[in-house]
């Protein structure tokens, strides 16, 4: 056994295809299919189920696999033990980014830490909370700004920011503060199936979904359903921290929750077993370091989401 093929069989694992595989480890199919295949003779155990496209791993292959990337970041923090003991903060930190954070979040702090960290590179994707949790789980990237999921007994936290949630109309309302029944789901426009604050929203209004829409569209975008709104198509809900550039026209029409306000608490995921922790401490105290107080302070009723969506 060698780290040659431990880094094969993470290839393949994320690939799922032996060609995409062996291209992305820069290798004949056959070379990274025979190392394999001597790894599985060695450990008398199949780590893939060939017979299925994709191949998947097999029961014991998951275990496998687990262990498999343990040892990759047992090999990074030795070198960082080195690196760190020259006082040299370098690496890479591979970083997901929901898209409703993304836009808000990200200048805040990212032209400060990068040059700060000039010998750090950071790689940023973005994408929906079930892509990233996925990507977490192969190793593809290292951490994600996210909500912590329900089940996230699996993963490491590093709170960021509490963010309460605000109803942006054009129309007015009566009251000064609002309650989850003041907000008419039928003019309610909302994100696309696969985004966790669509779900946080849903949980809140107590909803299974939207009925009886006039028109019922659901966006990608919180800028489209907010332009939606400009022009009296209906009504949404922002996270708080998409609203801090508004115009002053803008901020007219937003409207606030009466107390106990809905809120999301946003954090740096990490999944247990990753080691690459002092990158990670240091990147969540820069971005602590640019977070307006008021998001600091955890006010209201948390609303988390059920599924890993």
């Amino acid at each position: 056994m060698n780290l040659q093929q431990i880094e094969y069989i993470l290839a393949l694992d994320k690939h799922r295809h032996f060609a995409k595989a062996a291209e992305a480890s820069f290798v004949t199919q056959p070379t990274l299919s025979m190392m394999i295949q001597k790894l599985e003779e060695e450990l008398d155990v199949k780590i893939f189920d060939r017979s299925r496209q994709p191949v998947i791993p097999t029961e014991i292959g998951e275990k496998i696999l687990a262990k498999a990337r343990k040892v990759i970041f047992e090999l990074e923090e030795f070198k960082n033990i080195v690196k760190n003991e020259k006082e040299i903060i370098n690496g890479e930190i591979r970083l997901g980014v929901i898209p409703t954070i993304a836009p808000y979040l990200l200048p805040m702090f990212l032209q400060k830490f990068s040059k700060k960290y000039e010998h750090l590179k950071l790689f940023i994707s973005e994408n929906v909370t079930e892509t990233l949790l996925i990507k977490l789980k192969t190793g593809e990237i290292d951490a994600a700004i996210m909500v912590l999921p329900d089940d996230g007994e699996n993963y490491h936290e590093y709170e960021l920011y509490y963010e309460p949630f605000v109803v942006y109309a054009a129309r007015p309302f009566d009251k000064e503060y609002l309650l989850a029944e003041d907000i008419d789901t039928d003019e309610l426009l909302l994100l696309e199936e696969g985004h966790c604050f669509r779900t946080q929203i849903l949980k809140f209004c107590e909803l299974a979904k939207p009925k009886n829409t006039r028109i019922e569209y659901s966006s990608g975008s919180l800028e489209t359903l907010k332009n939606l709104t400009d022009k009296q198509l209906g009504i949404t809900i922002l996270p708080e921290m998409a609203t801090l550039d508004f115009s002053d026209s803008e901020r007219k029409k937003l409207k606030y929750f009466a107390d106990p306000q809905p809120y999301r608490k946003v954090s740096i995921i990490t999944h247990r077993d990753f080691l690459k922790r002092r990158l990670i401490s240091l990147l969540h105290e820069n971005i602590l370091g640019e977070i307006p107080e008021k998001f600091k302070q955890q006010n209201g009723t948390e609303i988390n989401f059920q599924n890993k969506n």
